[in-house]
């Protein structure tokens, strides 16, 4: 728990400590284009650490560039920050666009992932997708992913518009990092359920 203190410092608190710190001497927009940094240098960070290439860090590769080329792009801070949300919501566009692909997008992610685990949890999820209960699973949890991603965005778009700044980057990341968990935790039951089905 101790070695997620400095990442949960950095994502949760860091955004809003940055804008409450130059909010008064440098206007809002500066403020919410600073706010960005901290969370956009951890991930730059981790990726430097972890020098691995594959489709999940292709990913935040991408995420971190699209939110970087948003807030450049200057605009009043609302705007700006309906903008780095909108990489979200174009991550989950992009996996509904890989639905009519024989291996969507979620599945190389997927792989990723077990391949850091070990090369023979990658080889089984290769030899599960091929089967029709693996292909039906791998579109079901895309079609869940790309929808859930595209919800998190319209409620945190909606709380840009309705919150003041200080609020809404004080309490978003707990709000996303929160569907995030409830997405994995859905997904989570959604594979015992499946292995449970199965035996």
């Amino acid at each position: 728990m101790l070695n997620l203190a400095p990442e949960l410092a950095v994502n949760f608190l860091g955004p809003w400590a940055v804008f409450e710190l130059m909010d008064k001497s440098y206007g809002d927009t500066n403020a919410v284009i600073a706010s960005a940094l901290p969370p956009l240098a951890w991930s730059m960070f981790e990726l430097a650490h972890t020098r691995r290439t594959d489709a999940l860090s292709t990913v935040v590769v991408a995420g971190i560039l699209l939110t970087l080329a948003a807030t450049l792009l200057g605009g009043s801070p609302r705007l700006l920050q309906i903008r780095e949300n909108a990489v979200t919501g174009l991550i989950g566009v992009v996996f509904l666009m890989t639905l009519g692909f024989e291996r969507p997008l979620i599945y190389h992610l997927a792989r990723a992932t077990f391949a850091r685990q070990s090369p023979e949890s990658a080889r089984r999820l290769e030899h599960f997708v091929t089967t029709p209960n693996g292909a039906v699973f791998i579109r079901r949890l895309t079609i869940f992913w790309g929808i859930g991603l595209i919800v998190q965005t319209s409620i945190l778009v909606w709380l840009v518009l309705v919150w003041p700044i200080g609020r809404y980057l004080l309490l978003s990341p707990v709000i996303g990092y929160g569907l995030l968990g409830l997405m994995v935790l859905l997904t989570l039951w959604y594979c015992r359920r499946l292995e449970l089905a199965q035996m």
